[in-house]
């Protein structure tokens, strides 16, 4: 579940629920309610069913707010989202903007430029300042310990919008765009992974493996997810019904998949080991040849923004490829974890 922002001052709230296979909420807003008043950290702090619930409202928001012959509900109506960026991104900033808006609500964007996180005010000192203006506040960061520092302070929900661990929000899209394609139950299908073992791969392979979904992750040697999230993802997977293999060979990873993911291997300030990282993962580039390889009728999906060293044009812009649905719930989703997180979910 999210982390909890009511006693975030004393300690990040942990709470034990029952096993979410033996939940039955009566409501999609029952399913939901656990999450008020919650930080979103990352994806397995969430409960499977609430993870379901997030997914749901997600496409009852697509439903409802791309149809415009009727007026939209604005839940979110006097509410407003800080939204922190360390680190740029198009997907984040128009998906939470537009979505807060929707909503009914108001978004304030703070670039580097704006508030520099630790440097000209302790981190302890924004968050008690934004929580006194702000319903939420979002950050986008370099360092995982600062969106840890943010949500032990704040007295409002904090929403990890990314950091060097975890990507929560992308899975959210992720996952989404494979329903629509697939239909709601995931369970049984095999995800593989062809790049780097970072941040969007721990909270991919964390979702996926909450859905009862099987993941295959190819990685250069040195280039490993996290270990311990690993075991976690593991531990996961086996408890729903699926298995996490890894290997160095992509080829092999890909191999009875139904879904091939990718994203950038040269990150954000990473920019000076462009080079090495390109020599490093020669043979990783998503293309016609390698998605031969996984199963008939395989989907793709890659974060953005990408390059052409990592997939090429023939498959993104192929029917196989999900990447723009995929980009276009980022709206969706970050609008059903803020109704969530302030309890308006209607």
């Amino acid at each position: 579940m999210f982390s909890s922002a009511r006693s975030s001052l004393t300690a990040i709230a942990k709470r034990q629920f029952a096993s979410p296979r033996t939940r039955n909420a009566s409501s999609l807003a029952d399913t939901l309610s656990t999450l008020k008043g919650e930080h979103f950290m990352t994806i397995d702090q969430l409960t499977n069913d609430e993870l379901k619930g997030l997914l749901n409202l997600s496409q009852k928001y697509k439903d409802i707010y791309s149809d415009k012959s009727n007026p939209n509900p604005k839940p979110l109506d006097g509410d407003s989202v800080s939204m922190i960026f360390q680190k740029r991104s198009t997907r984040t900033r128009v998906s939470t903007e537009t979505g807060m808006a929707l909503l009914g609500g108001h978004a304030l964007f703070l670039g580097p430029s704006d508030i520099q996180l630790g440097v000209n005010e302790s981190m302890r000192d924004t968050a008690s300042v934004l929580a006194r203006f702000n319903s939420l506040v979002l950050a986008r960061v370099f360092s995982h310990s600062d969106i840890e520092e943010l949500a032990k302070y704040s007295t409002v929900p904090i929403i990890n919008a990314l950091s060097d661990l975890h990507h929560p929000l992308q899975t959210l899209a992720d996952i989404m765009a494979l329903q629509q394609h697939f239909g709601a139950d995931l369970e049984g299908k095999t995800l593989a992974w062809v790049g780097d073992g970072n941040n969007v791969l721990h909270d991919l392979m964390l979702g996926c493996a909450k859905m009862g979904m099987s993941v295959n992750i190819a990685t250069p040697t040195g280039y490993e997810p996290n270990a311990e999230i690993l075991e976690k993802t593991k531990q996961l997977a086996a408890e729903n019904g699926g298995v996490i293999s890894t290997t160095t060979v992509a080829a092999d990873a890909v191999k009875g998949a139904d879904v091939v993911v990718t994203d950038t291997w040269v990150s954000m300030g990473q920019e000076e080991e462009y080079a090495k990282r390109v020599k490093d993962f020669d043979g990783y580039q998503v293309n016609n040849d390698l998605m031969g390889k996984a199963n008939p009728g395989a989907v793709f999906l890659h974060c953005l923004p990408r390059h052409p060293e990592e997939v090429t044009d023939e498959v993104i812009y192929s029917d196989q490829s999900l990447v723009f649905s995929e980009a276009e719930n980022r709206m969706w989703t970050v609008m059903a974890v803020m109704a969530a997180q302030l309890g308006k979910v209607e």
